[in-house]
C-alpha cells in the first residue's frame, strides 16, 4: 500500500507538472477521438494508467484483491493531486507564478464542467484507470499484448491523423473509409471502435497463427519463396516511389529530413553498431561532404564550376580520407576516451569553418550560397517532392552496401572487435586496418548525406553542423537498435519524423523526445528493431528462466 501511495503521488506530481508547463493545454488542441478525448486528456490518462499499472504489478498476483486495491489507491492519488491543483487555482491566482495556469487549462482539466462536478468526475476517472490497470495486470499475457497494440494503434492514428488522412483520401474506396474513420480533427467514435475491433482481431489471429504461417512459408520450395519475396520488394518500391505525389509538400519535406538522418544513421551504424567505436564527432564528416560540394559547385566563391554529380566523388573521397585521419590518432583509445577525442575532432572542423583564416575559401560565418541543384537528363531535384528521390536512391545504395558489409569477412571482424578487442586481436584480426576501415566507411556515408544536404538547401552554414547532429544520429541508432539496418530506419522515423509531424507543439516536442529516450532505455534497451544477436544478449537471462520453467514443468 505504501508503494501504491508513493507511485500515485509521483504520478500526480507528473500530471500537475505537465499541466503547469503548458503541455496539456497545447496537446488539447488535437483530438484523438473527436468530441470524446483530446491528446492532452490522453496524456494525463496515460500517466494515471502507468502509475496504477506499476502499483498493481508490484503486488503479488496471488492476492487479486490487493492488486485491485493498490491500483485503485494509485489512480486515486494521481487524480487527487490534479483536483488539488484545480482547487488551488480557484483560491489563488497561480498565473502570477505559472503563466500556463490559465482558465483554458482548468476548463480542460474539468472537461468543460463546473469545478465541483469536474473534480468529482476526475476522481471517478482516476479510480477507473486504477481498476483498468489492475485488471490489465491480472489478464493473460496474450490478452495484455493484444490490448496494448490495439489501444496504442488508436492513439497513434489520432496523433498521426495529418499523415493518414491524405493517404486515405487518395483513391475512391479509400476516401470513403477516410470519411468514415476521420473528422477534421480526430477519429470518429465509430471509426475508433471499428479500428479497435479490426486490430484486436488481427493481432489475436497473428499471435495465435503467425508462427505457423511463417513456418509454412519457410517450408515452401525456393522458387515460390523467391517469387513472394520479390513481390513484396516490388510492392514496397512502388509505394516508396509514389509517396511524394500522395503526401504533398509538407510530408515530403518530413520524409526528406528522415531520409537524411537514415543516411547518417547507416554510416554511424558501421562505426558504433558494427565496430563498437563510440564516435561523437560524426557531424564533421557531414560538414566535410556539404562544404566540398559547396566549394566545387557554387559560383559565389568562383573557384570551380562543377555539377553535383562531378563534385559528389570528391566529397566521398575527402570524407573517407578525413575518417582515416581521425582514426589514426585514436587507434589505441576505447570507450569514453574515444568519444571525447572524436567530439574534439567535430568541434575542430566547426571552428575551422568559422575561422577568418579560411573565410575566403569557406565563406566563414556567412556560409556559401547559390549551390546548384542536382539534375539528371534535364530532371532537376528542386523541391521536396523531387529531392526525395535523390535521398531515397542514396538510402537504398548505402543500405545495400551496409548489408553486404555486415555479412562479409570485414563485417564479422568489426563485430568481433566490438565484442572484445583483445580476443579479436588474439584471433588474428588486424585492429589497425579494421578500425580505420570502419571510420573511413562511416565517414564516406556521412559525406554522401552532407552532399545531398548541400544541394537540397542550396546553401551551407557552419551553425548547421553543431554537435547536436552527432548526438541525434547516435540516439537514432540506439533507439532503432545498434547494428540493425531496419532499426536505423525505424529509429529515424520515431525520433526525427514524429517530432516534425508534431511541430505544432513547439518546444514540448523536445520534452517528449527526452521522455521517450528514457523510457526506451528502461523498457526496451535493445531498441525498436534490434539485431538478433543483441536481442539475445540482452534477454539471455529471460530465455534461461523460460527454459528452466519448461524443464521444471516437464519434470
Amino acid at each position: 500500500m505504501k508503494q501504491a501511495i508513493k507511485l500515485g503521488l509521483i504520478g500526480g506530481v507528473v500530471a500537475v507538472l505537465l499541466s503547469l508547463v503548458g503541455m496539456v493545454e497545447a496537446f488539447g488542441q488535437r483530438q484523438i477521438i473527436a468530441n470524446v478525448i483530446s491528446m492532452g486528456h490522453t496524456l494525463l490518462l496515460l500517466v494515471g494508467l502507468l502509475m496504477s499499472y506499476l502499483a498493481a504489478k508490484r503486488t503479488p498476483t496471488t492476492e487479486p484483491i490487493n492488486v485491485l486495491t493498490n491500483g485503485f489507491i494509485s489512480g486515486f492519488f494521481v487524480a487527487g493531486l490534479v483536483v488539488l491543483l484545480i482547487i488551488l487555482g480557484s483560491l489563488i491566482n497561480l498565473r502570477k507564478v505559472f503563466i500556463n495556469a490559465s482558465p483554458m487549462l482548468y476548463n480542460l482539466l474539468t472537461v468543460g464542467m463546473e469545478k465541483r462536478a469536474g473534480s468529482f468526475l476526475l476522481i471517478l476517472i482516476g479510480l477507473s484507470s486504477g481498476l483498468l490497470a489492475s485488471l490489465f495486470t491480472l489478464a493473460p499475457p496474450l490478452l495484455r499484448r493484444v490490448l496494448l497494440i490495439s489501444v496504442g494503434s488508436i492513439v497513434g492514428a489520432g496523433v498521426l491523423q495529418d499523415l493518414l488522412r491524405p493517404t486515405f483520401a487518395l483513391w475512391g474506396p479509400l476516401s470513403i473509409i477516410n470519411e468514415w474513420i476521420f473528422t477534421a480533427n480526430g477519429l470518429t467514435l465509430r471509426g475508433a471502435i471499428g479500428l479497435f475491433i479490426l486490430i484486436t482481431a488481427f493481432s489475436f489471429f497473428w499471435y495465435r497463427k503467425g508462427k505457423a504461417i511463417q513456418s509454412r512459408f519457410h517450408q515452401l520450395p525456393s522458387a515460390p519463396q523467391r517469387i513472394l519475396k520479390m513481390t513484396g520488394i516490388l510492392t514496397l518500391v512502388f509505394i516508396l516511389l509514389i509517396l511524394p505525389q500522395v503526401l504533398g509538400l509538407f510530408l515530403s519535406e518530413v520524409f526528406t529530413i528522415v531520409g537524411l538522418y537514415v543516411l547518417l544513421g547507416l554510416g554511424l551504424n558501421i562505426v558504433v553498431g558494427y565496430a563498437g567505436l563510440l564516435d561523437l564527432g560524426y557531424v564533421a564528416f557531414f560538414a566535410i561532404g556539404s562544404y566540398t560540394v559547396a566549394v566545387l559547385t557554387s559560383p559565389e566563391l568562383g573557384f570551380f564550376n562543377l555539377s553535383f554529380w562531378e563534385a559528389l566523388p570528391f566529397a566521398v573521397v575527402l570524407g573517407v580520407i578525413s575518417g582515416v585521419l581521425l582514426g589514426i590518432p585514436v587507434l589505441k583509445m576505447r570507450g569514453d576516451y574515444l568519444a571525447i577525442a572524436t567530439l574534439g575532432f567535430g568541434e575542430i572542423i566547426r571552428i575551422l569553418v568559422l575561422s577568418d583564416f579560411l573565410r575566403p575559401w569557406l565563406g566563414g560565418a556567412q556560409g556559401i550560397g547559390k549551390i546548384p541543384k542536382a539534375s539528371i537528363a534535364g530532371f532537376e531535384f528542386t523541391g521536396p517532392q523531387q529531392i526525395y528521390y535523390l535521398i531515397l536512391a542514396g538510402c537504398l545504395l548505402v543500405a545495400f552496401v551496409s548489408l553486404r558489409l555486415r555479412d562479409s569477412r570485414l563485417g564479422r571482424a568489426w563485430m568481433a572487435m566490438r565484442e572484445d578487442e583483445d580476443v579479436a586481436q588474439a584471433m588474428g584480426i588486424n585492429l589497425v586496418a579494421t578500425k580505420l576501415l570502419a571510420f573511413a566507411t562511416g565517414a564516406g556515408f556521412s559525406a554522401i548525406s552532407g552532399a545531398i544536404f548541400a544541394t537540397k538547401l542550396s546553401s551551407v552554414y557552419p551553425h548547421s553542423f553543431n554537435v547536436m547532429i552527432s548526438i541525434n544520429v547516435l540516439c537514432v541508432i540506439i533507439v532503432g537498435g545498434m547494428g540493425s539496418i531496419p532499426g536505423v530506419v525505424v529509429g529515424a522515423a520515431a525520433l526525427v519524423g514524429l517530432p516534425e509531424l508534431l511541430r505544432e507543439f513547439a518546444e514540448y516536442r523536445l520534452l517528449v523526445y527526452g521522455a521517450v529516450l528514457v523510457a526506451m532505455m528502461l523498457l526496451k534497451p535493445e531498441g525498436l528493431w534490434p539485431e538478433p544477436v543483441r536481442r539475445r544478449e540482452l534477454h539471455e537471462d529471460e530465455d534461461e528462466a523460460g527454459l528452466d520453467q519448461t524443464s521444471n514443468s516437464n519434470e
